[in-house]
């Protein structure tokens, strides 16, 4: 018996010593493994490989709040208007449940032009002051802020396409609402 515990407690004594070199030796071929299958998929193609830059590289950028957009035939955008895309990408003012592309910073008169002979420039997200229908007390911050047309806003969601929530109430109907477009909201 006493031998048999002793084989025990020797066995027990050779797998304490030996595991962390068995879980070394299983993570190299793990490494390994995984270097070769990498490697082997990105010489087929399968993996595109990048490189990193090496030298400084100009980049245009534009400001982030902004954006240009062609405008549909025969239309005017006014300045100050919600725009809406028009399922195809391009810009007329907001009808009811059309995604919301942001508020018009000036006129845009496409009216005698082809569809995308100009565009509208817009801003697409930040804080604008609002006549809200059913807004009536500091009670609405935080309330969702929907649009039926260019210019009319409105707590009801119901056939209505989202812009925002109420930041502030000012007054009345009053609101600053914080908005957001479509291209602008988090992906």
């Amino acid at each position: 018996m006493k031998s048999i515990l002793l084989i025990a407690v020797a066995a027990l004594a050779i797998a304490a010593f030996a595991l962390p070199a068995v879980r070394q030796l299983a993570a190299d071929l793990a490494h390994r493994a995984h270097d070769a299958l990498f490697n082997h998929l990105a010489k087929s193609g399968a993996i595109l490989t990048m490189t990193t830059l090496a030298a400084n590289k100009p980049r245009g950028y534009e400001l982030g709040e902004f954006n240009e957009i062609p405008v549909i035939a025969a239309d005017i955008i006014y300045e100050g208007a919600a725009v809406g895309d028009n399922g195809s990408g391009l810009a007329r003012p907001l009808v009811a449940l059309d995604p919301f592309m942001g508020f018009a910073q000036r006129k845009a008169d496409n009216s005698g032009g082809a569809a995308s002979a100009i565009k509208v420039q817009v801003r697409t997200k930040g804080l604008i002051e609002l006549t809200v229908v059913g807004a009536s007390s500091a009670a609405d911050v935080g309330e969702a802020v929907y649009a039926s047309d260019d210019d009319t806003f409105t707590l009801t969601s119901t056939n209505n396409t989202p812009v925002g929530k109420v930041h502030r109430h000012v007054s009345g109907t009053t609101c600053v609402v914080y908005f957001e477009a479509v291209s602008a909201r988090s992906i």
